[in-house]
């Protein structure tokens, strides 16, 4: 009896052994097209087409980080591809380099809290629009029909700017609940 039981586990462990080997192949590819699928979205909202698709590898990765060499093998790009598009990512302030300790190597790293400091960023710029479009419309004059456009578009961009800020607040408070909640169940 025991060594039919102890081949019916060798014959469940095999098996499973093999259900993991043939998934590990298929969440690779789920992957591959998800990360093709959100680099074509970046790509549509203004994003160079290969900074999308390392920026969209490096957010799917593990680490959040990988190498030149993993990026180009992972993406099946050219090594200057990668390099285009690193450059590109550093220049808008999306991802960081940081040494591989032991290596010649550098590995490009996500910015922690990447979409808040987007945001934060983009809240910088709506304020310096604003300000920008006021001065117009004053240098424009603000009875003339220029001028209107101009203060309606400083009004916009102060409109935008103070619902982003409360966004960002909520977000902020969102989070720290949430690590609040964690550590108390800790």
């Amino acid at each position: 009896m025991g060594e039919i039981v102890e081949g019916m586990t060798d014959r469940i462990e095999d098996r499973d052994r093999d259900h993991d080997r043939d998934a590990a192949p298929q969440a690779d590819a789920e992957s591959a097209r998800f990360v093709e699928r959100f680099a074509s979205e970046l790509t549509q909202a203004g994003m160079q087409r290969m900074a999308s698709r390392v920026f969209a590898a490096l957010l799917v990765s593990e680490e959040g980080a990988m190498t030149s060499a993993e990026l180009s093998e992972r993406l099946r790009i050219s090594p200057a591809a990668v390099s285009g598009a690193i450059r590109y990512l550093s220049q808008v302030d999306l991802v960081g380099r940081e040494h591989v300790p032991g290596s010649r190597r550098d590995r490009y790293v996500l910015h922690n809290h990447i979409w808040y400091e987007s945001f934060m960023r983009r809240d910088q710029l709506l304020t310096r629009w604003g300000t920008m479009m006021r001065d117009g419309a004053q240098i424009i004059g603000p009875d003339t029909a220029a001028g209107r456009r101009v203060a309606e578009t400083a009004e916009f961009f102060d409109f935008l700017h103070d619902e982003l800020m409360s966004i960002l607040d909520r977000w902020q408070a969102k989070k720290e609940a949430q690590r609040t909640a964690a550590t108390g169940a800790e």
